[in-house]
């Protein structure tokens, strides 16, 4: 298959993804139950894709040093430290951990 077909395919499915969008009824967006599904889909999302690439490797479950940044992230977010300094001590444990193992 030649890229450009592939690259084809994937524009004409995001336009039909946006259509789909937009032929919705105004009525079902004010329903509350989607609106509270609306709210929680990203939230959703990036948790698994965190949790997906901390802990996989393939087809293995690994626990490395990206776990251990993502710990030490959660405990300042716990702690409410401003969010550079989340990142920060994520990069910071993570770095350390590899440079020592």
């Amino acid at each position: 298959m030649s890229v450009w077909i592939a690259i084809g395919i994937t524009v004409l499915g995001c336009y039909l993804v946006k259509l789909l969008g937009l032929s919705v009824p105004a009525g079902a967006l004010e329903r509350p139950v989607f609106k509270r599904l609306t709210a929680l889909l990203p939230v959703a999302l990036l948790a698994a894709l965190t949790a997906q690439q901390t802990f996989a490797d393939q087809t293995v479950l690994v626990l490395d040093a990206r776990a251990a940044g993502l710990a030490a992230a959660a405990l300042a977010l716990v702690l409410r430290a401003p969010f550079l300094v989340v990142v920060a001590a994520a990069v910071l444990v993570t770095a350390g951990i590899r440079a020592v193992g």
